[in-house]
């Protein structure tokens, strides 16, 4: 049995193409593990949702135009329903996380809830890149709707170089 013309060019195309689709796979594999660069992750509970910042500058201060405007599109945001949100119950605990870039710079977590009106997550944080887990009944607002805060702010200077939002709804136990 011989084997014709065609078959062997059959047979050396699908080798080709095995070999192109296993270095994509290998590639896209090693590719794939990398983390996002500057992602907040927000763990409520055991679950967990991460987001990009809302406001940035490429690494550089925001200024006052910047930040009103970074307020302003959060608002309309979070009106549209757009901010990555979490389901929490008061019983949860809640963190921050932030990527190791950030803590080295400096960093701050808050809500807009808590007796206070605004309840801290992390506070003045610099090399850390947790901000700890608080209960989640002393910081939620009272209208079932709380916003959580993660700002990036250098130390020395106190600029404000980016900020997350993320929101909270409260659920019933």
């Amino acid at each position: 049995m011989s084997l014709s013309t065609r078959a062997i060019a059959a047979l050396g195309a699908v080798v080709v193409i095995g070999a192109g689709t296993v270095g994509f796979s290998v590639w896209h594999a090693a590719d794939a593990g990398k983390p996002d660069e500057n992602v907040a992750t927000l763990t409520v509970g055991r679950s967990s949702i991460t987001s990009a910042p809302f406001c940035e500058n490429g690494g550089k201060a925001l200024g006052q135009d910047a930040l009103a405007k970074c307020q302003a599109d959060a608002k309309t945001a979070r009106d549209k329903g757009v901010l990555p949100t979490s389901d929490v119950r008061a019983s949860d605990r809640i963190g921050v996380g932030v990527p190791t870039g950030v803590a080295d710079r400096g960093w701050f977590a808050f809500t807009d809830g808590g007796s206070q009106g605004q309840a801290p997550l992390a506070q003045d944080s610099r090399g850390t890149t947790w901000s700890g887990s608080v209960p989640a009944s002393t910081v939620l607002n009272s209208t079932g709707k709380t916003l959580v805060t993660v700002v990036e702010a250098d130390q020395k200077t106190q600029e404000i170089l980016g900020i997350w939002y993320f929101d909270l709804n409260t659920k019933d136990s």
